[in-house]
């Protein structure tokens, strides 16, 4: 028999072996619990999560973070690509900012090295919330309400752009999902899934999948090729890493997603081309590991899957500070 090299499949065998030690490290399971979150400065993670909220960080007033990253929605908007101003559509699918914290990069490239960074990006995006930071900032110094609450997280009343991203990115941390059914049985209870879950669990891991998807986030801690095996026919221009780094090696490299929550995230990657859970299951079989799964064997993974879903984040939704009579008003059609 003649054996075909496939650079794909040696790329995969290559990712495996340093997860088989990984492995070993964490009792043999490539996937880790999530711990509940940390908040190092409450002052400032409740001024996060008002900045969060507030559509005024926006030209048009109506566009906020949680507009993309909606927290009752499991922190994505359901889009293909989400709406920005103007009511222009966005050339990529928005990712869940549910257990963001854990990624080694924000956005699909990377080209945010962590949370704060990615903060100040969708504010001065045109396409997006269509402001600037200058402008952010003079909107927010207006507001008395803001004043006091920057002075409380901060030791003063000063506004600034830093400072801004700073309290977003510290809500953002707090923003985990632990408890998931998935954890409970990593944590010892046996009772927590059923034997076709775990059946689906153990398809996971033999099948690969477990390669891109590990740690805590199951996923969102390496750059993989769209289409290892197979070509990957997008619906979006966006070809991933390449556009960060100029090296044509990292065309249509992009940040592994996340898989916990992913019951609620649809649709999925990064054009937003899969609808369903097993149409996205189907196609990385195929496209990642030349795979087809049997619909028996696809129904199995679906069902391990949505025992990642945590317990979603739970508060008291903001009261936001009103405007004063100087504080800009929106210009939603400019």
């Amino acid at each position: 028999m003649k054996f075909e090299f496939k650079p794909g499949l040696a790329l995969l065998a290559c990712l495996l072996a340093p997860l088989s030690a990984a492995n070993a490290a964490t009792g043999g399971e490539p996937i880790q619990p999530i711990a509940p979150a940390r908040v190092a400065s409450p002052a400032t993670a409740e001024l996060g999560k008002m900045l969060f909220f507030d559509p005024r960080l926006s030209k048009s007033g109506f566009i906020s973070c949680n507009s993309c990253h909606n927290l009752s929605m499991g922190g994505s908007d359901n889009l293909k690509s989400s709406i920005g101003h103007g009511w222009q559509k966005g050339p990529i699918n928005a990712p869940t900012v549910l257990n963001s914290r854990f990624n080694l990069a924000q956005f699909w490239d990377g080209r945010a090295a962590d949370l704060k960074a990615q903060a100040g990006g969708p504010i001065a995006n045109p396409g997006e919330m269509a402001y600037s930071h200058e402008l952010a900032v003079n909107t927010l110094k207006t507001i008395p309400g803001y004043r006091g609450a920057f002075k409380k997280a901060f030791g003063s009343d000063e506004v600034t752009i830093d400072r801004v991203t700073q309290a977003i990115a510290t809500f953002e941390e707090t923003l985990v999902t632990p408890d998931s059914r998935f954890d409970k049985w990593l944590k010892g209870d046996k009772k927590a899934l059923t034997a076709d879950e775990l059946a689906g669990y153990k398809l996971f891991k033999d099948s690969g999948c477990v390669a891109c998807h590990n740690g805590p986030a199951v996923g969102g801690n390496s750059y993989q090729k769209m289409g290892v095996v197979e070509p990957y026919k997008a619906s979006s221009p966006a070809e991933g890493r390449v556009a960060v780094t100029g090296q044509d090696a990292d065309r249509f490299n992009f940040k592994v997603p996340t898989l916990r929550n992913v019951e609620l995230t649809y649709p999925y990657f990064h054009d937003g081309a899969a609808n369903t859970l097993p149409e996205a299951v189907d196609t990385m079989g195929r496209v990642q590991l030349g795979r087809k799964f049997s619909a028996e064997e696809n129904a199995r993974i679906v069902a391990f899957l949505k025992t990642l879903t945590g317990k979603q984040p739970q508060f008291a939704m903001p009261i936001l500070p009103p405007s004063a009579d100087a504080t800009p008003r929106p210009k939603p059609f400019d």
